[in-house]
């Protein structure tokens, strides 16, 4: 059996804990701060779909402004390949909110999505909450 990946990234954002938990379970919230169309809601148990559905997973265990648990899989997955886990914690901070997203048990050798969370996450999110405090 071959090794898998995981990482754990932190990102900083000008915004309340409360604002990112919100968006990230939304919709329209998620489209908004990432810039690609998603299905979701925040409710535990429910299925998701995000970038035009490059990536889907299940609401594993919610916890409102602070944690958020699903599983994870973008299409680059083969079929027999067992879902990631996604875990972001979310956490105030001076300046809005500190995130900590592990992200486990990746296929081996599918390290793109290392950037990828700071390509179509963290750089669309700090630039759209950004413009939001500028309101």
């Amino acid at each position: 059996m071959s090794q898998k990946e995981s990482f754990i990234l932190e990102f900083s954002f000008p915004v309340k804990a409360q604002t990112i938990y919100e968006h990230w379970l939304d919709s329209a919230g998620h489209a908004a701060m990432t810039g690609a169309d998603a299905e979701i809601t925040g409710q535990e148990n429910a299925i998701f779909e995000a970038w035009d559905g490059y990536i889907t997973g299940k609401n594993l265990r919610l916890e409102p402004f602070q944690l958020i648990e699903q599983t994870w899989r973008s299409s680059e997955f083969m079929e027999d390949d067992d879902d990631s886990h996604l875990k972001i914690s979310l956490r105030d901070s001076p300046g809005g909110c500190d995130m900590r997203l592990e992200h486990s048990n990746i296929p081996a050798g599918q390290t793109q999505y290392l950037q990828g969370w700071k390509d179509f996450y963290e750089k669309p999110m700090l630039d759209y909450f950004t413009k939001e405090n500028r309101k």
